[in-house]
């Protein structure tokens, strides 16, 4: 490819991705949807309970990115926040997937680490992954809250979950993008609530 190839792609790229930000912007619930799922995981922190997340591949880092930006900090100085992804014990996730069945990597930990109260943030791009969809189960059974980040159409995800939030397109990419715009928003949110004296 030329370099004006390489530029208009880059171009289709940033306009598509700002189509997609724009559709967000422009959703009459999905303000709404966000807040409440911002309560839910305010109301367990500040109760002392924690936020498990857990996704595939780009959802899996996902899931690290905003567990950090919450045990760290995201804009201001606050106390460490409980948030855990359970996409980063390495030695947990090869022993269960050898051990039982790659589809049970995070409702195994969700049965060892969630208690009533907490709240599980699954993310799928399809919202079809077996083992999410089997985490959110797990979750379920032990009384977890259970929060959904999918896409368009949101899969069995966005039936299994207690709240789903659905970026508005079906290009993985871009639902990663308005995934990660999303968990931001979340915790900001999260952070401005827990953060007051």
């Amino acid at each position: 490819m030329s370099d004006h190839d390489f530029e208009v792609i880059a171009r289709e790229r940033l306009e598509r991705s700002a189509l997609i930000a724009q559709s967000l912007a422009a959703d009459p619930e999905l303000a709404g949807t966000i807040a409440a799922a911002a309560r839910l995981i305010v109301k367990a922190l500040a109760n002392g309970h924690k936020l498990l997340l857990f996704g595939n591949g780009g959802s899996a880092a996902d899931a690290q990115h905003l567990a950090a930006e919450l045990m760290g900090r995201y804009r201001v100085e606050r106390r460490a926040l409980p948030a855990i992804a359970l996409t980063v014990n390495t030695s947990s996730v090869t022993a269960i997937a050898n051990d039982y069945a790659f589809e049970r990597v995070f409702a195994r930990q969700v049965e060892a680490l969630g208690v009533a109260g907490d709240v599980a943030l699954a993310i799928s791009t399809s919202g079809e992954s077996p083992n999410v969809l089997a985490g959110v189960d797990a979750a379920k059974r032990r009384g977890l809250a259970t929060l959904g980040l999918t896409g368009k159409t949101g899969g069995r995800l966005r039936h299994l979950v207690d709240l789903a939030i659905l970026a508005p397109t079906d290009d993985t990419p871009r639902v990663q993008e308005a995934h990660i715009l999303i968990g931001h928003i979340l915790c900001e949110l999260a952070e401005r609530e827990l953060a007051q004296p």
